[in-house]
């Protein structure tokens, strides 16, 4: 008998070890542009909500060696450099995967030269609460790249009086839009975030709404010099600037009013006045803004489609001071909307378009017509993995950082895992 149990564990062992994949990988320190020794590399199981079960060190070369389970999941490699967590830009490795993408860490400094290129405040409202989602796009433009990281505050920003914020997300470049925490001060009216500010442009957006009748004034409280501070509203309401030379329009056919302060700094005067209600067509809508109780719908953040900015109105004819930014300050408030429009999906969206193979950018954009997409599209298996890897990851974040229900997570992994696994099966298939 234990001859048969020594060797039913030896198989057990035996079989363990044929699950087990090693992978390969290397971290490069961004800032020195050498291998980055001593860092910790520790694996996490996208299976068991962001687990970890192992953990290594980086080589004198910044190489490292990890035992992953071959257990048909994906799993999540995470680099510690300097207290701040660095990710692999291809997201979670797949199951099979044998080595790793290099990994780019960056030293750590409690200050730095970062700018604000643009602060977009979007504005809407009916005739008792007006809402807003706010963008801050922050550059690092440190030489040598470094992040910025203080445990205190990384970025100030100010909310209006009477305002209550709602939602406060992150996303790096290259990253995926990452719920964050907004610490209030001392000063009510003023928050901080602690995330760190990566080389490259970082956004913080922002939800937050407060009571309305039919007028609002506000003298945005800047904390920072900036390119442009950029307010958007609905062309059914009324905007009036107490210093007209303050503001200069822009000229779109998204359904939006568009007025831009360049390079301001604090102290600067850009007090503004919105009377009215209402709320931003979406795009193809016809370029105006319908007041909510024509709308018939709850307003809300909304993502735009199609090219830049929803699609530009014929230039002025007169030369316009801000024709070299039209099109990167468009993309900006696109990606203020998607990025919204990512918060909201998160809590909303149904799991049966995710189980039934329906990528995330169609659940997220704006409701549209049915269409028929071909089972065997050229590279769709590898596109929807791509997707889908990277959705699972921002699920496992949620639930590690307590933003999902138990039941919540469970309906949505097991969506997730069925796409993904038919995914893996039509890729071995092509």
């Amino acid at each position: 008998m234990k001859q048969f149990l020594h060797a039913a564990f030896a198989t057990l062992l035996f079989a363990a070890s044929a699950f087990a994949a090693s992978v390969t990988g290397q971290v490069i320190n961004g800032t020195s542009s050498k291998p980055s020794a001593g860092d910790t590399v520790t694996i996490l199981s996208l299976s068991q909500g962001m687990q970890e079960i192992g953990t290594t060190k980086t080589d004198a070369s910044g190489k490292f060696t990890a035992d992953i389970p071959n257990d048909g999941t994906p799993h999540m490699l995470r680099v510690t450099h300097q207290g701040v967590d660095y990710f692999p830009k291809g997201g979670p490795l797949m199951p099979g995967a044998t080595s790793a993408p290099a990994i780019q860490v960056y030293d750590s400094a409690k200050k730095l030269p970062v700018t604000t290129t643009v602060n977009v405040i979007r504005v809407q409202a009916d005739n008792t609460t007006l809402q807003a989602t706010e963008l801050f796009a922050v550059q690092n433009s440190s030489s040598p790249a470094k992040t910025m990281f203080d445990s205190d505050h990384t970025y100030l920003f100010t909310l209006p009086e009477g305002a209550v914020l709602d939602s406060a997300a992150a996303r790096t470049q290259d990253g995926q839009p990452v719920n964050t925490n907004a610490e209030q001060l001392k000063d009510k009216n003023t928050y901080a975030f602690d995330f760190p500010l990566r080389p490259g442009e970082t956004q913080f957006q922002l939800s937050w709404h407060m009571p309305y009748k039919g007028e609002w004034s506000f003298t945005p409280k800047l904390l920072n010099e900036m390119q442009h501070y950029v307010v958007m509203f609905p062309k059914s309401m009324k905007f009036e600037a107490k210093k007209v030379s303050a503001y200069s329009p822009m000229n779109d056919d998204t359904g939006a009013g568009i007025q831009v302060a360049s390079n301001v700094k604090p102290g600067d005067d850009l007090t503004f006045r919105i009377s009215g209600t209402g709320e931003i067509a979406e795009a193809g809508q016809g370029g105006q803004g319908n007041p909510p109780e024509q709308a018939g719908a709850p307003m809300g953040p909304t993502a735009q489609t199609g090219r830049p900015g929803g699609g530009l109105g014929p230039p002025i004819e007169a030369p316009d001071p801000l024709e070299k930014y039209r099109w990167w300050i468009l993309g900006i408030l696109v990606v203020a909307m998607m990025l919204a429009a990512l918060i909201v999906s998160k809590r909303n969206a149904p799991q049966t378009a995710v189980a039934a193979g329906v990528p995330m950018e169609d659940i997220t954009a704006p409701p549209r017509m049915p269409q028929s997409i071909p089972a065997a599209a050229p590279g769709r298996s590898s596109l929807l993995l791509d997707a889908m890897k990277e959705e699972l990851f921002q699920l496992e974040l949620d639930k590690a950082e307590g933003r999902v229900t138990e039941a919540e997570y469970q309906k949505a992994k097991a969506a997730l895992d069925e796409t993904i696994r038919r995914a893996v099966t039509r890729r071995a298939k092509a």
